[in-house]
């Protein structure tokens, strides 16, 4: 209804023409220019004391909420029962907003070799550095990462290149600012980036926008991830 609207507004301008002195084609054409300008979208913007009661304890249900939000964002479909199928962690840090996940799960199916979640880091939110063990039964897991939403900067072994990226930097309370593995890989909606080989560090960093991404593996396995940091390792395996 928009475009109609403006192109009949274009066609009456020109059909006037000759009576204001104003050049046709050139009127039609800012009209159009200013009537299709995108609104501008509003960012996404979190604060670390939301996620946590007065007693400092992580509030798994508010973390949902923001996830929800950046959902809706992005137009990510959101059902009935999204919301239950959202499995949060600030990894015992207290910083959720810097170093945090949450992913849901479709299926994970080690006995075939096949695993897919769907990953969701807010703005400037760190997936720490860890790596995987081979489990008992199965080989270690094999996982790449495929962008659907927002910009993700996936970290892991290569050419130390992290300098070039300002933006990248690992939050205080992260290992206290340490990681292994400095190969950056700038990744955005619709790159796809695979780890680069078993056992190998990896994180990510989320960018401005955050970001939704679609994790495939050969399968998962919680008591097999090992972290950098000696928090996160407790938080999940008590070690």
């Amino acid at each position: 209804m928009k475009k109609v609207y403006v192109y009949a507004a274009a066609f009456l301008l020109a059909a006037c023409g000759s009576q204001t002195n104003q050049p046709a084609a050139v009127v039609s054409e800012e009209v159009a220019t200013v009537a299709t300008q995108p609104e501008a979208k509003p960012s996404l913007s979190f604060n670390n004391a939301d996620f946590y009661d007065a007693d400092g304890k992580f509030n798994q249900d508010k973390a949902k909420e923001a996830v929800l939000t950046l959902m809706k964002y992005y137009g990510y479909p959101i059902l009935e029962d999204t919301k239950s199928k959202i499995w949060v962690s600030d990894y015992g840090t207290g910083r959720f907003t810097e170093v945090g996940l949450a992913c849901i799960g479709m299926v994970n199916n080690p006995d075939d070799g096949y695993m897919l979640q769907d990953l969701f880091l807010l703005p400037g939110q760190m997936l720490p550095e860890h790596w995987h063990l081979k489990p008992e039964k199965y080989p270690a897991k094999m996982e790449g990462w495929y962008v659907r939403y927002g910009k993700s900067y996936i970290v892991g072994e290569g050419e130390d290149n992290q300098s070039q990226f300002a933006e990248v930097k690992v939050p205080a309370i992260h290992n206290k600012g340490e990681v292994t593995v400095h190969h950056v890989v700038p990744a955005e909606a619709g790159d796809f980036v695979p780890l680069t080989r078993v056992y190998s560090h990896h994180w990510q960093l989320a960018g401005p926008e955050g970001a939704i991404l679609t994790e495939v593996a050969n399968g998962h396995s919680d008591k097999d991830v090992r972290h950098l940091d000696p928090v996160a390792n407790k938080t999940f395996l008590g070690l």
